[in-house]
Parts: structure tokens; sequence; C-alpha cells
């Protein structure tokens, strides 16, 4: 079922589901909280609470600073630091003192602000095919360009990209339909595409974040993931807490929809020692 918060001046969504250890899910983008539903639907004993991030689906954009992204300086910047913002407000709402968290792609990064904000709200963080480093001059470049392309009109081609690349060959070939599935769940604006562009190419560095995790860490990684490398994940392990490293040889960037059972099944091990 869909509830509404505030934060920040803006109405964002979320779903909930289950009942036991709350568990928050940060989905990637562009894509919504559906994303995350084949995963639940294998955990068990989780309280699931699950977010449109800020411009995604039922979430609204709010409003925005302009500037921080040299390359483009005109745009409105969506920063990790706002939608971890976004998330605190949520726990605040749902009366939730702790939680366990995961984080895809975008998911992942800010989980390390939140970390950066408050600890002691986290109680163990789980990353799919997400990283700690900053983004290199050339991921900057492409993310001008896809700004470029979404002022002029061409989202949709952009999307029809991103199916492409996102997505692992093994899935691809396997369950052609998942292309499908996961275009469904694409309805940012362009002007919502633009500002997480922006807000992804100003993300600050958090390797040194990293080191400060004092909580357990799961990583999993995919080995067909084109943008995140199982290397770049395995920074994780330098975490005081302790991390968990599995790599998914057969997956894409979507690992935890291309592969629900097995994500499932490392997460379900790793939250056992969360029980009370």
């Amino acid at each position: 079922m869909r509830h509404f918060y505030e934060s920040d001046g803006a109405l964002l969504s979320f779903h909930e589901s289950g009942t036991g250890l709350p568990v928050i899910f940060l989905h990637p983008t562009p894509f919504d909280s559906e994303y995350w539903q084949p995963l639940i639907q294998e955990l068990a004993g989780v309280r699931a609470i699950v977010p449109n991030l800020r411009g995604h689906d039922g979430s609204e954009l709010g409003a925005l600073t302009v500037g921080g992204f040299a390359a483009v300086p005109d745009a409105p910047v969506l920063t990790m630091a706002q939608y971890a913002a976004d998330v605190i407000a949520l726990l605040d709402r749902r009366e939730i003192p702790s939680a366990v968290f995961a984080g895809c792609s975008i998911g992942g990064y800010i989980l390390l602000e939140l970390w950066r904000r408050a600890p002691e709200r986290m109680r163990g963080l789980a990353f799919v095919c997400s990283k700690p480093q900053p983004d290199a001059e050339a991921n900057r470049e492409k993310r001008a360009a896809t700004i470029a392309q979404a002022r002029a009109g061409q989202c949709e081609a952009l999307f029809e990209g991103m199916t492409q690349t996102l997505i692992g060959a093994t899935a691809h070939q396997r369950r052609p339909e998942i292309v499908a599935e996961l275009r469904s769940q694409m309805t940012v604006t362009a002007e919502t595409l633009v500002a997480i562009q922006a807000g992804l190419a100003t993300r600050p560095d958090s390797l040194p974040t990293v080191a400060t995790i004092t909580v357990p860490i799961l990583a999993i990684a995919g080995g067909e993931d084109p943008g995140i490398t199982p290397t770049e994940m395995q920074a994780f392990q330098a975490a005081p807490g302790g991390c968990e490293f599995q790599l998914l040889p057969d997956a894409g960037h979507l690992a935890a929809y291309e592969q629900p059972q097995k994500v499932a099944a490392f997460m379900t091990e790793w939250l056992r020692r969360f029980e009370d």
C-alpha cells in the first residue's frame, strides 16, 4: 500500500509491508520502488519500507538549488544530502529509531551520506551494485552529455539505451521480458533526470567514509555490471565493522531484480546477525 509523507516541502511516497526487522530499501535511478519487490517477496521476517526517491513515481521533485555541477552550471542539483534528509524524515515519520538499510546504485550512495549524517540510525548496510568512489572525469562528461540529451527531449532514447546497458547479458538472454518490466518503471521527467545526473556527478568521495563504518556491511557485485566493477566494490572490505562480499558473475547492474532469489539468499543469511 502506498503512503505519503513530507520532507523539506515535498510530498514523497513509500510502500511498507511485512513485520519484523525494519529494513529500508533504496532503489536505483531512473527506476522506482517496484525494483525491490521481487527480492522482498523472497525475504521473511522483515518489515520492508521502500520509499520512492524524490522525483520518482509519486514523489515530488520539490525546490532544488541550481549550480554546483561545473560542467552544467545552470542545472538544478539533487544531492545525496537531500536524499539522505528525505530518508531521515521517513524514519521519523514511521517512528523507527534504527534499521538495516539496502541500496542499489544511487541507493548505496545515499546510504554513505546517511552514515555521515546519522550513523546511530543504521544497524547494517547492504550495498548492491554500488560503490564508494566518486565519479571519474569521464563519468562526469557522460553525465553532462546525458543532461544535454534530456534537455533536447531525448529521454525515451536515453531510457531505451539504459535497458540495454544496465541489464546484464545473461538476464537479456534468459528472460527477455525483463526489459519491458524495468522499462515500465522509468517514468522520471526530463527535469528530474537533469537534477539526478548533476547530483551524481557532484557526489563526494566516500572512500574515507568506508573507513568509519562500524556496523556490518554486505556488498553484492554483478560480474556483468558495466559501470561498477567487483574490484571497486571490494573497497567496502576496508570497513572496520566487517564486510561480507558476494559476487554474482552472471548479473548486471540491476542484480537484485535480475536474480532476486540469489540476492535474497545472501541477504537472508546476512540478516540473521540482527535477530534479537
